[in-house]
């Protein structure tokens, strides 16, 4: 037999049932023994009797009697996901309830598994983000590997289908943050070609681009999508670079990074549309600040505004700069804090 214990919930445990949390630190002791001890005053809760049913939060501490021998406390395991990569991604929590969870997702870091994206990514890093609840939560859209920011994950698939159908409506807002080579002329307006699949593959990845369709042009391309991108210049440093607010108006893949080459002003250290421009453009912003600039893509889901599919009420979110796009801002003397956070507010 043990002495008593004083055990706090931790944050990775979440809120849950206190019967199954108890069973996932005490394996070996059984339901009926967890019911009485709970209706003989023997478990409590923040020195309270409770009852096997009620629910505990992180931060509650719980009274645990003498046990037998072989039930020692084990902090629960996350079955598939290293200790480091449990840590790293509950990091990135944000935001979460019962409903859904809001991540700020590394750069680097795949939302799902698919050619060349190897075994490491969100969607299978889930089971670290299930909190105490039995299902993995699901991903609800998706970020490019090198684009980092707000990504979010519903517990269930009536969340994850309000969620998909609120990601349609205009009264959601997502925007992005990107610096760019040069400065867009006029500084606010919209893109609007359509985008299908580059043909052929190769090393390059050229199967995985995405090619422009001119409006015009898009009854001669079956395969092309429409797309639209609504951009604002937030900042300009002279002529060589340009910090911009980008809002998807739809969903395609690649489509920010395809429509800021298009219209001549890749988003830096995007090598697939970018290529030299991002590295050096002669006279413009590679000139003289080229070598103070990080070469990862400077793309970061910034601001996000959706209605709760539960309780219908409005949340915002912002998700800080990663480092390499900080290091920028920070040589750049941008100030996060200066700009507004939804400069097409007032388009709606």
């Amino acid at each position: 037999m043990s002495d008593v214990k004083l055990l706090t919930v931790s944050v990775d445990e979440g809120e849950q049932r206190l019967d199954r949390w108890f069973k996932r630190r005490f394996p070996h002791v059984t339901q009926g023994a967890v019911e009485k001890m709970c209706r003989t005053g023997q478990v409590r809760v923040n020195g309270g009797r409770v009852k096997a049913s009620d629910r505990v939060e992180p931060g509650m501490e719980i009274r645990i009697p003498p046990l037998p021998t072989g039930a020692a406390p084990s902090r629960p395991a996350t079955d598939g996901v290293s200790a480091a990569d449990t840590k790293m991604i509950q990091d990135c929590v944000i935001f979460r309830d019962e409903h859904l969870i809001i991540l700020n997702k590394p750069a680097g870091l795949p939302s799902q598994g698919g050619s060349g994206q190897g075994d490491r990514h969100v969607d299978g890093l889930t089971e670290a983000l299930k909190f105490g609840y039995k299902d993995r939560p699901k991903l609800v859209h998706r970020l490019d590997k090198d684009t980092s920011g707000l990504l979010m994950l519903a517990r269930t698939d009536r969340v994850a289908r309000a969620l998909s159908e609120a990601l349609r409506h205009r009264n959601t807002r997502k925007i992005y943050w990107a610096a760019v080579a040069g400065v867009p002329n006029p500084r606010k307006g919209s893109i609007k070609y359509g985008l299908m699949k580059a043909g052929g593959r190769g090393r390059g990845g050229e199967g995985e681009k995405m090619v422009c369709v001119h409006p015009a042009k898009m009854a001669d391309y079956p395969d092309a999508k429409r797309a639209h991108t609504d951009f604002f210049v937030l900042w300009f440093l002279g002529t060589r670079l340009s910090w911009m607010a980008l809002e998807p108006v739809t969903g395609r893949t690649h489509q920010l990074r395809a429509h800021m080459s298009e219209l001549g002003h890749p988003i830096l250290g995007d090598g697939k549309y970018g290529g030299s421009g991002t590295e050096n453009m002669g006279d413009g912003w590679g000139a003289s600040i080229g070598g103070e600039i990080s070469k990862k893509l400077h793309l970061h889901a910034r601001f996000l505004k959706i209605e709760h599919p539960i309780t219908k009420k409005m949340m915002t979110f912002t998700a800080p700069l990663p480092d390499h796009m900080a290091r920028t801002w920070k040589t750049l003397d941008w100030g996060e804090n200066d700009v507004p956070s939804d400069p097409f507010e007032d388009d709606l």
